[in-house]
């Protein structure tokens, strides 16, 4: 009787160092994938910024209509999601 305990106390620590190593092997892929989609949300936001900017710039200088300037502001942010989507896959 004692001799089945132990094997059972075994094979519930296999058990439990397989869980252990399973779960910590997947860290490593999220990680990776946390940082692309910082990366990629960085990138837009930075997108957005320069985009906001251009446009007072583009009115400040009054060189186009109001409809030109907000063509540019969207095709910036355009390049913004591209960029994104280049850094995510």
């Amino acid at each position: 009787m004692f001799e089945s305990r132990n094997g059972l106390w075994n094979q519930i620590g296999r058990v439990l160092v397989m869980v252990g190593l399973l779960a910590l092997s997947g860290a490593a892929p999220a990680t990776e994938q946390s940082q692309q989609r910082q990366q990629g949300r960085n990138a837009n936001q930075a997108a957005k910024q320069e985009a906001r900017s251009g446009k007072v710039d583009c009115r400040a200088e009054n060189q186009k209509s109001n409809a030109q300037c907000r063509q540019d502001k969207r095709d910036t942010k355009q390049e913004g999601r591209q960029e994104k989507r280049d850094i995510k896959y």
